[in-house]
């Protein structure tokens, strides 16, 4: 049998240019002379693979690449799916009799840190097994934390998002100064790592009078004490103070101030610590308050990408083809900085089994030694990454992002009954 079909998956969160990596894993594909003879997608993720519902990407010409490739959510599908380590295999039995029946010789998985974990699995199970499958990681996440890349592509994107928000939210709070006092309070994404509150901090351009005023980060203990002083201090100074919370922002305990939801698999869904922290000014301190959490915008903002961020996105997706090809199973390709004045970076392999599951944290340079904001260095590393605007083609005066059509393969198993 000849496994000449790619298969392309995405994973987890999406982000604003995960298209982008499809489209270019796509287009790669089809330029290998032949080598490659189907490119399919799993509709959503890995779960996709084990219903057999998979998306035949021929359909799809050059113009319908190129909007895939402007628009952002993940046009195939995702899901959130960590492979089993005790079900006596009958997942990676499935997985593989899907890879037989449609001579799937390359598995392209898009995702974050446990999506690295799963590909380094299934390239050690196919090894196992002396199958030809080849699984390449693609690192994807607005929260910047995967281990082994300098950033991940939908970070640029998100940070350009959310340093736009708390600009111009600052400038709409300093001119609304009321007689007793006014906070705005924005909680965003990021899980257990603070990348993406830090670059709210570039709207500040380093003034301490601009917003934001205080950064709080998962990886600086939130001192309820020294923070309602910080936001007194502002408060009284300019009438009006301005904060980013980042989701995952941890108490004295060291636990999440807030969770949303814990489901059965113990996957906790974060949200909340932005309007506990808005309540907790309001109570102690009286000031008027108005909180605000992005959620899906910031990670969903096609209309105002970052090129950098965007060129990063397709050139790990075009990178991973090559890897696939060549035989490198169970790498990624990550980004190397070369320098960050100008900016100048390369793409460099990765061995999954040795970043899947970890976090890449803040470093402490990062972070004032207050725990309040952070620092120079912290803005000097974010503001290469959201550089540059990428023009959206706009129909009936919005982002034109009409869906693609395609075909859905035809399945050849029987039904997956997990």
């Amino acid at each position: 049998m000849t496994y000449d079909t790619l298969l392309y998956a995405h994973s987890g969160g999406v982000t604003a240019v995960i298209n982008a990596t499809a489209a270019a894993v796509i287009d790669a594909a089809r330029r290998q002379g032949g080598r490659v003879g189907r490119v399919l997608a799993a509709h959503r993720g890995i779960g996709g693979v084990l219903r057999e519902d998979l998306i035949d990407t021929a359909a799809l010409d050059t113009a319908a690449l190129e909007r895939l490739a402007r628009t952002p959510g993940g046009a195939f599908g995702s899901c959130r799916f960590d492979l089993p380590r005790d079900d006596g295999g009958v997942v990676m039995d499935r997985l593989f009799a899907v890879f037989d029946a449609h001579r799937v010789g390359w598995l392209l998985y898009n995702g974050g840190n446990g999506s690295m974990d799963a590909v380094a699995r299934l390239q050690a199970e196919a090894r196992r097994r002396g199958h030809p499958l080849v699984c390449v990681g693609v690192p994807k996440t607005v929260d910047n934390d995967i281990v082994g890349t300098d950033c991940c592509p939908g970070f640029g994107s998100a940070a350009k998002y959310v340093a736009t928000s708390m600009l111009e939210a600052g400038l709409d709070i300093a001119s609304m100064v009321g007689a007793k006092g006014s906070v705005f309070v924005m909680e965003v994404m990021g899980r257990n790592t603070g990348w993406l509150a830090a670059a709210t901090a570039l709207a500040a351009g380093g003034d301490p009078d601009r917003a934001p005023h205080i950064v709080l980060v998962p990886e600086a203990s939130f001192d309820e004490a020294a923070f309602l002083a910080r936001v007194q201090a502002v408060t009284e100074r300019l009438g009006h103070c301005t904060v980013t919370v980042s989701e995952g922002i941890r108490g004295a305990d060291g636990g999440p101030l807030m969770e949303k939801s814990r489901d059965a698999r113990g996957y906790v869904q974060l949200g909340g610590a932005g309007l506990a922290v808005a309540r907790l000014i309001h109570e102690r301190l009286g000031y008027k308050f108005h909180w605000a959490i992005p959620d899906y915008m910031q990670r969903s903002a096609g209309h105002w990408l970052s090129a950098t961020d965007r060129e990063q996105a397709q050139a790990v997706g075009l990178a991973a083809v090559d890897y696939a090809l060549a035989g490198q199973g169970g790498m990624m390709p990550g980004i190397r900085r070369l320098q960050a004045e100008p900016y100048a970076w390369e793409i460099e392999a990765v061995d999954t089994a040795l970043i899947a599951n970890l976090e890449r944290k803040l470093p402490s340079e990062f972070i004032a030694a207050d725990g309040l904001h952070v620092t120079a260095a912290a803005c000097e590393y974010i503001r290469p990454l959201i550089m540059g605007e990428v023009t959206q083609s706009v129909r009936a005066g919005l982002p034109d992002y009409r869906p693609c059509g395609w075909a859905k393969v035809a399945v050849r198993l029987p039904p997956w009954a997990g």
